[in-house]
């Protein structure tokens, strides 16, 4: 029997034909199965300017879901740092386990627009990668380049309004320092004044950090001795980069004495591989609106999907997505998640599924749940 957790990460999409309301109610539907199935933490994302997606604030729906669940952990993966204070999210998450001790974890990421800072700890070990693949088989594709996003107009428009005008965020690793001094009650300032948040200060958070490279995401939880939440959903072709680099840099702390690594897969289960594949139409658009920064549109239906506007140059954008996708029966699927763990040496694996219908959203993660547990 596999020892290997399944958690979820739920993006809150808007299906077309739906609204934000829905999307929320849904969501909280989903996070109350997926305690029943047996997933061991519901996490959260953050997305702004995206029509298809309702999870703009992580804290406000995890106050919601908390309450509506009892122990299944409810975290986010990830908070933006890059437009927000140390201060304001120890505040906030410290509200939230006030209420619910011990079951939140606060899931840190970079954001801001700024290409990753790549250090110089953070080489990770060579990975022999043949044909796109590794010796078990898992697709590794060629990295996407986020450089050309980085010139778009819409970077300057979201960043204008997250953050108050002339504010410059802080550097993150320094933040990431702040957060942990002021969750422990060690924070002091460069004049040697005290910060005590309450509450907040000595709440039960499990923090994590969470990355999509080798770079200063994968060596802040490495040297900080936190655990660490690689996304291959979102960049397969840096993850075992991202992992290596981790491991590489890491430093046993008083919350972890070794690495601890879980890893992220796009997945959708249903009876039938055809089934699956029918479930799964609407990605390749739908990750096209986020890599073009259009937004990510409201999740259309299969049929809605084909009738959309497609070229080759739509589906190189979003090959490496839509090609790592684990798309089939759940004995398929399984597999799929059992070359990525070994491949990666995850401790955890986080899904994520999007269809169109809720029902069969919830009825992929029953099903991934009861062969996973069959392992």
């Amino acid at each position: 029997m596999t020892t290997t957790d399944l958690s979820v990460l739920d993006l809150v999409p808007i299906t077309t034909g739906s609204t934000a309301a829905d999307a929320l109610h849904n969501s909280i539907d989903l996070a109350q199965q997926a305690e029943r199935f047996g997933y061991r933490r519901y996490w959260f994302a953050e997305h702004h300017l995206n029509p298809g997606v309702a999870g703009t604030s992580p804290a406000v729906v995890l106050a919601l879901t908390a309450a509506a669940t009892s122990t299944i952990r409810i975290g986010t993966a990830a908070v933006q740092l890059g437009h927000r204070t140390a201060l304001s999210t120890v505040e906030e998450f410290g509200l939230l386990d006030a209420l619910h001790p011990g079951r939140i974890d606060l899931g840190l990421g970079r954001s801001g627009g700024k290409p990753p800072k790549v250090l110089a700890t953070t080489a990770p070990p060579a990975r022999e990668i043949v044909d796109g693949r590794t010796e078990n088989g898992l697709r590794v594709p060629e990295p996407f380049s986020f450089a050309s996003l980085l010139d778009n107009p819409r970077i300057g428009l979201i960043q204008r309004l997250l953050q108050l005008p002339g504010a410059t965020p802080q550097d993150y690793t320094e933040q990431v320092d702040d957060i942990l001094a002021l969750i422990a009650g060690t924070f002091r300032d460069e004049l040697d004044q005290e910060a005590h948040v309450v509450p907040g200060e000595g709440a039960d958070l499990q923090v994590w950090i969470l990355g999509s490279s080798a770079g200063e995401s994968a060596t802040v939880a490495g040297t900080n001795g936190l655990r660490f939440g690689a996304n291959y959903h979102v960049s397969p072709g840096t993850i075992l980069d991202a992992v290596d680099a981790y491991r590489s840099a890491f430093v046993p702390s008083r919350v972890l004495d070794q690495p601890y690594v879980s890893v992220s897969a796009d997945v959708v289960v249903a009876p039938t591989h055809d089934d699956a594949v029918e479930l799964a139409e609407g990605y390749g658009p739908w990750v096209r609106s986020i890599r073009t920064l259009q937004g990510a549109i409201e999740y259309p239906t299969p049929a809605q999907a084909r009738a959309l506007p497609w070229t080759d140059d739509d589906a190189a954008l979003v090959a490496d997505r839509v090609d790592t996708r684990f798309v089939g029966t759940a004995v398929e699927v399984a597999d799929h998640l059992e070359r990525l763990r070994d491949a990666t040496a995850a401790d955890e694996l986080v899904i994520t599924t999007i269809t169109h219908g809720h029902a069969e959203r919830v009825r992929s993660y029953e099903l991934l749940a009861d062969e996973w547990a069959r392992r």
